[in-house]
């Protein structure tokens, strides 16, 4: 081999490395990352195209008339209709992986429905009445718990647990000084745990394994003062890689405000990112999602959609400023309407047929 051949071996370039050895470094990087790897080369783009994940939004459910539901994905601003006799007369009271928990307070039946397969999946009678509900996972899996919390007299609440295929709630009461409401109070699951944000911003949390209640030390956030009405009707918690995230969003020109549970320091500390994540948030269930193309990252999304159905309301923290512009954000009823839900579609799902 002559010393040309050599030095043009050497030279070989990173667009010449086999298909199979380029996935497998891009399948490792992020979103951004692998957006940016993608415009390298047209061996890069063809790698990092064919190894891309990018997460499926939530799709934000709402009632229209009768029995049509409106379902509306903000990734593609598109929006989607069917009827669902099944919910007549119901309230739909929680949401987590697809899956809608249901209230029918005529029959007192409560029920698990999946409004994208019509699945339907019954749980024991139970009077909820002003009781917060939640649940741990979807109910198809063996690990799903169903969680029912009401206040039953001066600082005593009764916590209500049960789990798919049971015949019977049961019941602890425990005394506490945590106000439960459920217009205003908050649930999340969190390491085998579920928090619950009282309206007086005060945090408790449930083990449903050894059947404990406890309410923590933790003082409220600092909100300058102007903790009031405007406030509650616009707090949303959530999990943010493992930790408690609690956001505060008013109606008038008040930017979102975000705090972080220390739970070394027992105190919420203020964040001023999402470190990339989107927010789906409703007040009766948040979802947190990463992989969201750039445009919806580092951004809340709230439940309602305006300008006719082509957009919905969210809050950029790296722009600071609200979407669509010249927009009524009033976080009143009219912000976040009680009803309105984010749902997970299935994967790669696009519409009813």
């Amino acid at each position: 081999m002559t010393m040309k051949e050599k030095k043009e071996k050497l030279e070989l370039s990173w667009s010449d490395l086999p298909i199979e050895l380029l996935e497998l470094i891009i399948s490792r990087l992020p979103l951004d990352d692998n957006v940016h790897a993608s415009v390298v080369c047209k061996s890069w783009h063809s790698a990092a195209i064919s190894v891309r994940v990018v997460n499926q939004s939530p799709w934000l459910m709402y009632f229209y008339s009768g029995n049509l539901y409106i379902f509306y994905d903000p990734l593609l601003c598109k929006t989607h209709s069917i009827i669902l006799p099944e919910l007549n007369g119901c309230r739909v009271r929680y949401s987590k992986d697809g899956w809608l928990l249901v209230y029918r307070p005529i029959s007192h039946c409560l029920f698990f429905f999946n409004p994208f397969t019509r699945e339907e999946i019954n749980l024991p009678s139970f009077r909820l009445n002003l009781a917060v509900v939640a649940f741990s996972c979807a109910p198809t899996s063996t690990n799903c718990i169903i969680l029912a919390v009401k206040q039953v007299g001066h600082q005593i609440v009764a916590i209500s647990t049960c789990h798919p295929g049971a015949t019977e709630w049961v019941t602890v009461t425990f005394r506490h000084h945590l106000p439960i409401s459920s217009f205003v109070n908050k649930f999340v699951f969190c390491d085998e745990l579920f928090y619950c944000l009282g309206f007086n911003d005060g945090l408790g949390f449930f083990d449903p394994l050894q059947r404990t209640w406890n309410v923590l030390a933790v003082l409220p956030p600092e909100l300058s003062g102007k903790l009031s009405i405007g406030w509650l009707k616009g707090r949303y918690m959530t999990v943010h890689k493992g930790e408690l995230l609690l956001i505060y969003a008013r109606s008038g020109s008040a930017n979102p405000i975000m705090f972080k549970l220390n739970r070394t320091r027992m105190i919420w500390e203020e964040v001023k990112t999402l470190d990339g994540f989107t927010l789906f948030a409703s007040s009766l269930s948040s979802h947190l999602r990463m992989d969201i193309p750039g445009g919806m990252r580092n951004s809340i999304y709230f439940p309602k959609v305006c300008l006719h159905g082509k957009h919905c309301i969210s809050y950029s923290f790296d722009n600071c400023r609200d979407y669509p512009c010249n927009q009524c954000h009033d976080l009143g009823d009219h912000y976040d309407p009680p009803e309105n839900i984010w749902i997970d579609p299935p994967q790669d799902f696009t519409g009813f047929t």
